[in-house]
């Protein structure tokens, strides 16, 4: 393979796997499990593909004395090895790892986003053109797609993806590791999940006395519920898993009233499509309508009231979706 060659693989590695990691930050149905499998073989592909890049520049660019680039080089492969390390270290350790208050998953997806700019920064001025596509890169890329030489060096990729997922898999297994799909590690089922949040923030100030639910948007009449009045509503228990990307996941029983009874309460719109559920400290997620059914706001989880930390008034609940979408501190609900 060619050192362009090799540079533009490098790049659409680093992009695939940022593009993978970020659906998982989404994906909590089993529909969507295909997505993590691609991960983790990308994930081995491109530590191969790494090892083939140092081989092939290291040696020239010491002696050429190409020291800014070749300082950038190695700081694009150490964050390259720190996140495929994270995420191997994950799987095979067979239990939840932490630095401190951060999960060895959270540095590793923090790490992977941060790799993409790095990427760009480096193929920037020289290598940025090996990008582009010009007259004859189509011709050309025929060509070399149906070599032996390209033959050999995708399938070696795809054995070493198999491989770096297969050992980590075997080694979690000798460890007596378990985890969802997703790649999160099971708590203890029935229990209050841990206060986590995706940057850290602490909980903004919200006093249940005064708390109010706004519902707006395509409804026959905008309402405002104090809690005492969303109970009146209906309530209703509910069991579902919080996933959450921190790397954890728990099957815990909620409490409170489905998010139908609320939308039914303000009239919604025949017609409206989707429903966004906003947070007071400004995160939100857009529901499609059909899947608001399956949604609780929930005041209590597992027979306790629901904790500051873990969104206390009320909480959205969204089976089959990840924590990202599971909102906070509700404050508000549009309908579109």
């Amino acid at each position: 393979m060619t050192s362009g060659g090799l540079d533009r693989l490098l790049a659409v590695l680093v992009v695939a796997m940022a593009a993978t990691g970020l659906l998982t930050l989404r994906a909590g149905s089993p529909e969507t499990g295909w997505v993590y499998v691609a991960h983790g073989l990308l994930a081995g592909a491109l530590g191969a593909a790494v090892v083939l890049k140092l081989r092939a520049s290291l040696g020239r660019a010491v002696a050429a004395g190409r020291w800014r680039r070749l300082a950038l080089g190695l700081l694009v492969t150490g964050a390259v090895a720190a996140a495929l390390t994270g995420g191997w270290l994950w799987v095979a350790s067979g239990e939840l790892l932490s630095i401190g208050s951060w999960t060895v998953l959270t540095l590793h997806a923090w790490v992977g986003l941060a790799l993409v700019p790095l990427v760009v920064i480096h193929l920037l001025p020289r290598r940025w053109r090996l990008l582009r596509p010009g007259r004859s890169t189509f011709a050309r890329g025929r060509e070399r797609l149906v070599s032996r030489r390209a033959f050999l060096a995708a399938g070696g990729l795809a054995v070493a993806g198999i491989a770096a997922s297969g050992v980590a898999l075997g080694l979690e297994r000798l460890r007596g590791g378990e985890r969802r799909f997703t790649g999160s590690r099971w708590l203890a089922s029935g229990t209050v999940p841990p206060a986590t949040t995706f940057f850290g923030e602490g909980p903004p100030p919200v006093d249940p006395a005064t708390w109010r639910l706004d519902v707006g948007g395509r409804v026959a009449r905008a309402r405002t519920f104090s809690l005492a009045e969303l109970a009146r509503l209906g309530e209703t228990d509910l069991v579902a898993v919080l996933d959450c990307t921190s790397g954890w996941a728990v099957e815990t029983p909620w409490h409170g009233v489905p998010l139908d009874a609320v939308l039914r309460a303000a009239g919604i719109d025949p017609g409206a499509s989707s429903v966004t559920v906003r947070s007071a400290t400004g995160w939100s997620a857009v529901l499609p309508r059909a899947e608001t059914g399956r949604c609780l706001l929930a005041t209590s989880v597992a027979g306790e009231p629901l904790p500051v930390g873990n969104g206390a008034p009320v909480r959205l609940v969204v089976p089959d979706r990840r924590g990202l979408d599971w909102v906070k501190w509700v404050r508000t609900i549009e309908v579109a």
